[in-house]
């Protein structure tokens, strides 16, 4: 397996991390924007009103895109283990 395969592969790796995880960062960093803005407003300093509706609403988000990210995963495992051949050259 040559060094360009290898980066390659590892480049495909981390894009599809990112395409993995960017709908439950964004829905947890959208949730802690709307939360933070509300603290602001009514002066509530309250820790548990900050973690509470962010992990909600992740674990929401996560059931709602497990399926889409089982089938990408499944996607890509496949792919990788077509390019096996490939890389044992």
């Amino acid at each position: 397996m040559s060094p360009d395969y290898c980066v390659e592969l590892l480049k495909s790796l981390m894009m599809q991390v990112l395409i993995i995880s960017s709908p439950l960062l964004l829905t947890g960093m959208a949730v802690g924007l709307v939360v933070s803005l509300f603290q602001a407003v009514t002066s509530i300093q309250e820790q548990t009103l900050t973690f509470v509706p962010k992990a909600l609403a992740v674990v929401g988000m996560l059931f709602m895109i497990l399926p889409w990210m089982v089938r990408t995963m499944m996607d890509y495992t496949i792919g990788i283990f077509d390019k096996l051949p490939q890389m044992v050259r």
